[in-house]
């Protein structure tokens, strides 16, 4: 163990701690703004109380009304209609501050225009793979078909697909492929420290840079706060590193602030790609452990897919600034070169990017659709599980028509409050058949899927609201046997390092539990 181990919190839980902070203050603003109120209203205003109360509560009533009449799961609705209803004041400033999903009008217009541009650039037409697909399995072509129709990214065959069950190899991989760069680098993480993993990687990108290689990284300034600072731009532009950061946080000026990019992103001259659900911190490679073993995984591809991450990247490189900036790309066709690239694999690949800019939610689809078509089992791990019931009654559904539904989460939590959250959503699921494993040896990361030896995901979407609802994302679907393998052989490793606690919550817990899981429940987009 590193001489780091006192250190006990996780990159992204020190983030979202110091996220949750600034968003603490806010509500306690929001609570003493309630009170103060009522002051006025009991002293100085008592003569027109009541209507002041009236007026209040008319407008609390017209917003829960628009928010009843939006077309989002009653999970997401019914905590805010609860929370508005109770505490007027507090309510309509905390939803106006992160419930109202989807950004601004001219940031949806700039991803919209974006996409029109890039997606129609992702090599040819894939009819002809979605019916090779279909005639081997009608039910994964479903899905293939959906993920194409929806995100607007085809499926591809001709793809070669490793795949790292400990995120430390993906580095090591990923290292020696940076070192062959000859076009271009691109890389997009969530979070970023500026400590030994990245050092090693910055002295690549810093070499591959000089010898006339175009570097870009990019990163989220909620995912890195407190660890990288804009010297480290200068830093990496010094270096001739272009970089930027996504959505810079400014409390109370940004009605884009809840919408965070947890994408995790490298491409390699448009040959190779990485993705998976490491970051680039030391934590994610087991160099520090502050809490216990990491468990995170990864992906590597390369041949015709690969083009689809260079698509998500260039999304975001672009979309996160407006098109005046003289940074932005006026030609992407030279982003999307192409490779005579003879593959070994024979299987089905769909790289994929998810958006809270619109109406769909094709991380939670992807999922659902995974445990509605298995037909023998259909395992799920994620660090997060705060579900909508559209997914409890999916994976229920799934485990009473005999499927075996398993789903791993950790052992060792690096947020309490989201842990006992999480806790709360396994007598529903258990209830129905779904059986729950805690991995022990310390704290899982991975966002992946298996079901049935021949389809799995794998990429950055958690099993929680804030991934499925309010982050860009992205993941990778497919249809493979021996990637399935390798990924179930992967979770057979997980569930025997695992306490399967699923006896214990299908009883449910006592009373106490049940009403404080539950008032927390209300805040569970802030977690």
């Amino acid at each position: 163990m590193s001489a780091d181990k006192g250190n006990t919190k996780t990159l992204e839980g020190k983030a979202k701690r110091k996220n949750g902070v600034k968003r603490m203050i806010f509500a306690l603003l929001a609570i003493v703004l309630e009170f103060t109120l009522i002051f006025i209203l009991l002293t100085k205003l008592y003569s027109y109380a009541a209507w002041i109360e009236i007026i209040l509560h008319i407008l609390a009533v017209l917003l829960v009304l628009w928010i009843y009449g939006q077309n989002i799961t009653s999970s997401m609705k019914m905590p805010w209609i609860i929370l508005i209803l109770s505490l007027p004041v507090f309510g309509t400033v905390m939803y106006f501050l992160i419930g109202m999903n989807g950004g601004t009008r001219k940031m949806r217009e700039r991803f919209e225009k974006i996409d029109r541009e890039l997606l129609p650039l992702l090599a040819g037409k894939d009819e002809k793979t979605i019916s090779l697909l279909k005639k081997q399995d009608t039910a994964a072509a479903g899905i293939s078909s959906y993920i194409r129709t929806y995100s607007g990214y085809p499926v591809y065959q001709n793809t070669d697909v490793e795949y790292y069950d400990d995120a430390s190899k993906g580095l090591e991989a990923q290292l020696a492929d940076l070192e062959k760069a000859e076009r271009f680098i691109f890389m997009e993480y969530h979070a970023i420290e500026d400590r030994i993993s990245w050092k090693r990687i910055e002295d690549v990108l810093s070499r591959k840079a000089s010898q006339g290689v175009e570097v870009r990284v990019f990163y989220d300034d909620m995912g890195s706060i407190g660890f990288i600072t804009t010297d480290f731009v200068k830093k990496l532009e010094g270096l001739g590193i272009a970089c930027r950061v996504f959505n810079p946080f400014v409390p109370l000026m940004n009605m884009f602030l809840n919408n965070r990019d947890h994408r995790k992103i490298t491409v390699i001259d448009g040959r190779v790609g990485y993705t998976g659900g490491y970051n680039l911190a030391d934590e994610y490679f087991n160099l520090t452990h502050p809490f216990g073993e990491w468990k995170d995984t990864g992906i590597r591809l390369e041949g015709d897919a690969v083009p689809s991450l260079t698509a998500a990247f260039l999304e975001m490189w672009n979309a996160g600034k407006k098109r005046t900036d003289k940074q932005n790309d006026t030609d992407f066709a030279k982003y999307f070169p192409h490779y005579s690239y003879k593959a070994v694999q024979s299987g089905f690949v769909q790289p994929y990017a998810d958006s809270p800019m619109d109406a769909k939610q094709i991380g939670e689809d992807v999922y659902i659709s995974m445990a509605e078509k298995a037909a023998d089992y259909c395992y799920f791990v994620t660090p997060y599980l705060i579900v909508t019931d559209e997914m409890t009654h999916a994976l229920t559904l799934a485990a009473k028509r005999g499927v075996d539904v398993r789903i791993v989460t950790p052992g060792i939590p690096d947020k309490k409050l989201v842990y006992s959250m999480t806790r709360s959503f396994y007598p529903a699921l258990v209830k129905g058949g779904v059986r729950i494993y805690e991995w022990t040896p310390g704290f899982c990361h991975c966002k992946m899927s298996v079901a049935d030896d021949r389809m799995s995901t794998c990429g950055t979407i958690n099993l929680d609201y804030r991934s499925l609802y309010h982050h860009f994302e992205n993941g990778c679907w497919i249809y493979d046997p021996d990637i399935a393998v390798s990924v179930r052989k992967d979770f057979e490793s997980m569930f025997a390092q695992s306490r399967e606690v699923t006896e214990k919550y299908r009883e449910g817990k006592n009373s106490a539990m049940n009403i404080l899981q539950l008032f927390l429940r209300l805040f569970a987009e802030l977690m």
